[in-house]
């Protein structure tokens, strides 16, 4: 399916170094403020107190949001579970406070702002810092596992070179989504854990689709420079990128404007990786597979001589 069809190839590569050296000061950039600021964790990895509250009405969530806001907390969680008239809040831990004394202040605001409602306190539970560590180590050990394995599948799917473009452009994605967060000090939590693996399978599906039209050219022109051929390659899948991406991105968008503050950052990262997944595919992994030198002879098994005389070799 094509939404339009380009006649002219365009000379992507053209500009490749130029824009590779920029996407290097941005890896480079991301490293640097991952590892002086660091990550805003969200009170899932850092500890805080878990409250449940039940309205005998549905609960207005953006009320309770206020309520806990006016409160002086600027890192919380307000979410329902179960049904709407029930609600789970989680806070931070605040030195010189106790649990008690948190779920008590919350109470009492919240019965404040509906004072016609009914509000039940249900649940306190802390969650200590052990479970925090526990969670970082286990989001780690997701992404790492997710990483080994999609490089394991690209070395068996393409040429080396091809495999290793991928991986490159892979990586460079998530590093720079994790930059971002580490310079705005966006809140990370386990959605945008979620967020990020997400956007690792979806930018090794768009390199997956780029390096096999490059596979698929070489083998049908045969003399056409590799240059050409990924710029050819690249040109004829921009129908497709426009379909799919657009499609994903438009269902983004409406988390990102009507989902909430719960699914606010998620999908915040999937609309950074979104769009530098499409980058990297083009420019970095391209790029990178062409200055690595792959060729005709690396996808395509040489045809014997006398296979050749015989008229064996299919134009």
């Amino acid at each position: 399916m094509e939404f339009f069809r380009i006649t002219r190839t365009i000379p992507f590569m053209r500009h490749a170094l130029v824009l590779n050296l920029i996407s290097a000061l941005f890896f480079l950039a991301a490293i640097f403020f991952i590892g002086t600021k660091g990550f805003n964790l969200s009170i899932e990895f850092t500890g805080g107190t878990v409250i449940e509250v039940n309205y005998d009405e549905p609960a207005p969530l953006d009320t309770v949001r206020e309520a806990i806001g006016g409160l002086g907390y600027s890192d919380f969680q307000v979410q329902n579970f179960g049904t709407s008239r029930d609600v789970m809040i989680r806070l931070p831990s605040h030195e010189g406070s106790e649990t008690a004394t948190q779920s008590q202040a919350v109470l009492s605001a919240l019965q404040e702002t509906h004072a016609g409602s009914n509000v039940e306190l249900r649940r306190v539970e802390f969650v200590g810092p052990q479970v925090g560590q526990e969670l970082v180590q286990n989001g780690l050990m997701a992404l790492l596992f997710v990483v080994v394995g999609i490089m394991v599948y690209l070395a068996f799917r393409f040429e080396w070179k091809l495999a290793v473009s991928c991986a490159l452009a892979n990586l460079h994605d998530v590093v720079i989504i994790l930059g971002f967060f580490a310079f705005f000090q966006w809140e990370f939590s386990l959605a945008v854990l979620a967020g990020v693996l997400a956007v690792l399978g979806y930018s090794v599906n768009e390199s997956v689709v780029v390096m096999d039209r490059i596979r698929e050219n070489f083998r049908k022109q045969r003399r056409m420079p590799t240059d050409q051929i990924i710029d050819l390659s690249i040109t004829q899948i921009i129908s497709r990128t426009v379909i799919t991406h657009g499609s994903t991105q438009m269902m983004v968008l409406s988390m990102f404007f009507f989902g909430g503050p719960t699914l606010h950052y998620f999908s915040l990262a999937l609309t950074i990786g979104i769009w530098f997944g499409i980058y990297s595919s083009v420019f970095v992994a391209a790029a990178i597979s062409m200055w690595l030198g792959v060729q005709r002879e690396d996808l395509i098994k040489p045809i014997k001589k006398d296979e050749e005389e015989s008229g064996e070799l299919v134009e």
